[in-house]
């Protein structure tokens, strides 16, 4: 992938949704397919008809310049993308399958990995390794497996190692941890006032656990005060991404945001949200629609690298990451 031109390393870096059903009747998603989109991202708006949703999974991969990653978030419960085909939720939330034990854990993640193979996908956002310490926690609960980080660790392994064994790329979500949080990180930034050692010793645990079995980890547009004392979210801070999990906890993986148009990075505009994200080290991002302003975006982005306003050994970097996973990738 070293060959690509600047333009074509930029759209590798981002993961992409569309509106509705059919992917060609968003001209500006083709063509960034066509120019080097790194992924793309499923919701419930695209996905009525089985049979229909293959199709335009087919259609993705025949006008994508490099096959990119073909991504989901299907944890199980309120977080299914898969509602409009079976009229709700067909799979059990996080906690109650770590209620039913690790059999059910693992048999539902087979199952899960099935779907996503015949649709054809090859990346699903989980496991969700939060550890869900506060009860007015509006956004995780029942997602996390458990309150203690012990039980995460054992069931986000066993997700984990399933996905892999079915050739779906596993994303443990939402580092450094969205467990403590009051407030929803779709809506604003969340901050988590803990200690260095509260945030290892509980919420860290997990991915810490797992740094060498997750291919991939999401990082948490929530602020950390243990990290940074200004208030920026994880997606964007130097200190979590580069400085800890790269170098403290020697994660060898990919990083990718959590969606850039929710509230938790809404205090950047995208540009300025994008260009921290990169100095910090996070290699990929999701925007759940492409338009005009994405590529707009990507072309800003694109013209930041060629006036070195960003390093392109940053660019590079996220490349070799980027390259690395697809080889691994196995076409469902």
């Amino acid at each position: 992938m070293q060959n690509l031109t600047l333009e074509q390393k930029i759209y590798q870096m981002f993961i992409l949704g569309y509106e509705g059903e059919n992917p060609l009747a968003c001209p500006e998603f083709i063509h960034a397919l066509k120019s080097g989109l790194g992924g793309v991202i499923f919701f419930t708006q695209n996905i009525y008809d089985k049979e229909h949703f293959k199709d335009a999974v087919s259609t993705i991969k025949q006008n994508a310049l490099i096959a990119p990653f073909l991504s989901i978030d299907q944890e199980g419960g309120r977080v299914e993308r898969t509602l409009n085909l079976y009229g709700g939720s067909h799979y059990l939330n996080a906690r109650a399958a770590a209620n039913k034990g690790p059999e059910t854990v693992k048999q539902q993640t087979d199952w899960i990995s099935q779907e996503l193979r015949y649709l054809g996908l090859n990346m699903n956002f989980a496991p969700v390794l939060d550890v869900d310490t506060n009860p007015a926690n509006p956004i995780i609960g029942d997602r996390s497996f458990s309150s203690d980080p012990d039980k995460v660790t054992e069931y986000g392994k066993i997700v984990t190692d399933t996905y892999k064994q079915n050739h779906i790329i596993p994303v443990g979500k939402h580092f450094p941890g969205h467990g403590d949080t009051k407030t929803d990180s779709h809506l604003e930034m969340p901050e988590v006032d803990l200690s260095f050692d509260e945030l290892e010793n509980i919420h860290i645990k997990p991915f810490k656990a797992l740094i060498n079995d997750l291919p991939a980890i999401m990082a948490a547009h929530v602020h950390y005060t243990a990290f940074d004392r200004e208030k920026i979210p994880a997606s964007v801070s130097q200190n979590v991404i580069e400085n800890y999990l790269r170098k403290t906890l020697g994660f060898k993986g990919l990083v990718i945001s959590d969606d850039m148009v929710m509230g938790g990075i809404k205090k950047f505009t995208p540009f300025e949200a994008c260009k921290k994200a990169i100095n910090a080290g996070v290699n990929m991002f999701i925007f759940r629609t492409c338009n005009e302003m994405t590529i707009s975006l990507i072309e800003q982005l694109a013209t930041a690298v060629k006036n070195k306003d960003i390093d392109p050994k940053k660019i590079d970097t996220s490349i070799n990451y980027i390259s690395n996973l697809k080889k691994n990738v196995a076409k469902p």
